[in-house]
């Protein structure tokens, strides 16, 4: 019955709200509505737009013995070995094999010398060692199935372009014009946007110098996989939450790309160290509303503890440091992580956390040092006193953020190390302040970065915030 009388109730609004315009229009002279679709057809200034995927056709394989017995059936002679020279310097692997065809390496030539780029005298494959001929794929318009053709190269990414005239994407825009506008675009075809782009981003992850405190297990610069792909497997393991194995599978089943889930574990290890300094040396825009509550996780088959410290209002993880022990220390460690955030600490700064007493002994410590904050507890479940009244929707709203780390950790069920634990929870910190939209604002991310907002998916922005920690290494490393 409720739901059939808010029905009624919007109806009749609507009802009004028409009334009131009609009204309006009487009294200026002229219609103050809006049409359904009121919005502008023609953008002459926006100066980037973003179309929907390409379709990806991975590169066929290929077997090497049809392709020989099909040479000598159309030759009446079987293809020749690759004849070597004696005094060639230049030795092809006896391991190597084409990764299109299979071939054996006495049909395989070394194409540019000694650079380690490889050319197939069967199938004419051209690839390396790393195998990239493997992580490539072919780019078609999702509209006439016609292949891309790349026109531009940028600093971080590739233009690509549907030529087909007979493209319906392209029809469709023509046949949507004015004649007025037909008439510029005889004169002016760069004015108007008609043909179907892909943007494909390329960032380069530069090596670490030497001095960089920051020391990876796994160089990304030297990884074999593209830097769109690393972006793919953070998106599938950090934002929604998919077990290391579940993103491997996913990641050979949809993208063929075989990888194990090791090596999934040691790129997240990498990308947490080289995201963290970023991540916590942020100049973050804050208020004056601090929430904190610890959480669980498992590590060495042992429950360990995650302190989250959060602003309230502006939707940012402050604090997140992982202790075996639900001590004050912890909890000293956790507050100053909040305090080295701020420029300058207010006279009114004020902590909501639990009943634990261990914020009140850190409260303590620091007051002992010069520094002044008060901390308000919100105790049990229910309002029994005036301070839980007044603060349990900042203790609720920590809650929150607890479950929505629930729903991401779970299917970890749990870590082998303290180094994993910890690389799980700076990248899922790095996923919420930066990259995950928050309804509370209006579905915007809490951390705003014109850089990040500017790239058209989620795993370009991943590989944009991975270049912008290692920039952000850089000049401290030159500082």
């Amino acid at each position: 019955m409720l739901p059939q009388f808010i029905a009624y109730l919007l109806s009749y609004i609507k009802f009004q709200e028409k009334i009131i315009f009609g009204l309006l229009g009487m009294i200026l002279g002229k219609s103050v509505a809006k049409a359904a679709f009121d919005v502008p057809v023609n953008q002459p200034y926006r100066k980037l737009q973003v179309d929907e995927m390409p379709i990806i056709e991975n590169l066929e394989k290929l077997d090497y013995q049809k392709l020989l017995s099909d040479y000598q059936a159309k030759h009446g002679k079987p293809l020749k070995p690759v004849v070597r020279r004696k005094n060639s310097v230049v030795n092809v692997p006896t391991t190597l094999s084409c990764p299109k065809c299979s071939t054996p390496s006495s049909y395989l030539y070394a194409n540019n010398g000694d650079k380690g780029q490889y050319q197939c005298k069967v199938c004419a494959c051209l690839f390396s060692k790393k195998n990239r001929f493997l992580k490539e794929a072919i780019l078609k318009c999702p509209h006439c199935l016609k292949t891309l053709e790349r026109i531009k190269e940028r600093k971080d990414f590739y233009v690509f372009k549907c030529k087909n005239n007979a493209c319906s994407f392209y029809q469709n825009n023509l046949n949507k014009m004015t004649k007025e506008e037909k008439e510029q675009f005889q004169t002016d075809p760069q004015a108007f946007k008609v043909r179907y782009i892909f943007r494909e981003f390329t960032f380069d992850f530069k090596p670490l110098s030497k001095e960089s405190p920051v020391k990876p297990k796994v160089d990304l610069s030297r990884i074999y996989v593209s830097a769109h792909t690393l972006g793919l497997i953070l998106t599938y393991h950090v934002n929604y939450g998919l077990s290391a194995r579940k993103t491997a599978a996913l990641m050979f089943d949809v993208h063929n790309v075989k990888i194990s889930h090791q090596t999934i574990l040691n790129y997240m290890n990498s990308v947490a160290l080289i995201t963290k300094p970023f991540i916590d040396h942020y100049p973050y825009d804050l208020s004056n509303s601090f929430c904190g509550d610890e959480t669980y996780i498992r590590v060495k088959g042992r429950w360990h503890y995650l302190f989250f410290f959060f602003d309230a209002v502006k939707k940012i993880i402050l604090s997140y440091p992982v202790s075996p022990n639900r001590d004050t220390p912890s909890a000293i460690r956790a507050l100053d992580q909040v305090l080295q955030k701020l420029k300058t600490i207010p006279e009114d700064l004020v902590f909501v956390v639990d009943g634990n007493p261990i914020y009140i002994l850190a409260q303590h410590f620091f007051a002992q040092h010069g520094i002044h904050f008060d901390i308000h507890r919100v105790i049990g479940l229910t309002n029994e006193d005036p301070v839980s009244e007044e603060y349990r929707p900042l203790k609720q709203i920590i809650e929150r953020l607890n479950r929505t780390f629930k729903g991401n950790y779970r299917a970890t069920t749990g870590f082998g190390s303290q180094e994993g634990s910890v690389s799980f929870v700076t990248l899922f910190v790095a996923y919420f302040n930066f990259l995950r939209p928050h309804a509370a604002l209006e579905n915007q991310v809490p951390v705003i970065i014109p850089e990040l907002q500017r790239m058209p998916n989620m795993p370009e922005r991943w590989t944009k915030l991975i270049s912008l920690a290692q920039d952000f290494l850089d000049e401290q490393q030159s500082a």
